[in-house]
């Protein structure tokens, strides 16, 4: 079992920044490939950003990339995800999660551990 805990949402003006953070627990966080997904209001949850185990490779959707970084500290037990040049169709509920492999995936379905989300709203 991993317990993963989002925090670092908030309000932010369009342009802006933020950063989140998910804090793991349990088993070895180093075992698990994470990942960033997000659910804005009526519409279905979306993928936004992967990383491997060690955090030699990424991944990001079209929408965020060039403005979102993912990393990971393996000896802190957090995955990141760095917001930049924030717009307001990010506004969404942000959500991380682990999955039981090293390799990333951009589908939701292959994580088996989620976190219970962090607002970020963007106004314009």
């Amino acid at each position: 079992q991993v317990q993963l805990v989002e925090s670092g949402g908030g309000l932010v003006q369009a342009g802006g920044s933020l950063r989140l953070s998910c804090a793991a627990s349990g088993r070895t966080f180093s075992r698990y490939a994470m990942g960033w997904f997000r659910q804005a209001p009526g519409k279905e949850r979306e993928f936004v950003a992967t990383i491997s185990w060690n955090g030699g490779n990424t991944y990001y959707a079209d929408s965020v990339k060039g403005r979102f970084t993912i990393s990971r500290d393996n000896a802190k037990n957090t995955l990141y995800l760095q917001m930049n040049s924030l717009k307001p169709e990010d506004t969404a509920v942000y959500y991380c999660a682990a999955r039981s492999r090293l390799d990333y995936s951009v589908d939701a379905a292959q994580y088996d551990y989620w976190g219970q989300g962090t607002q970020v709203t963007v106004s314009s």
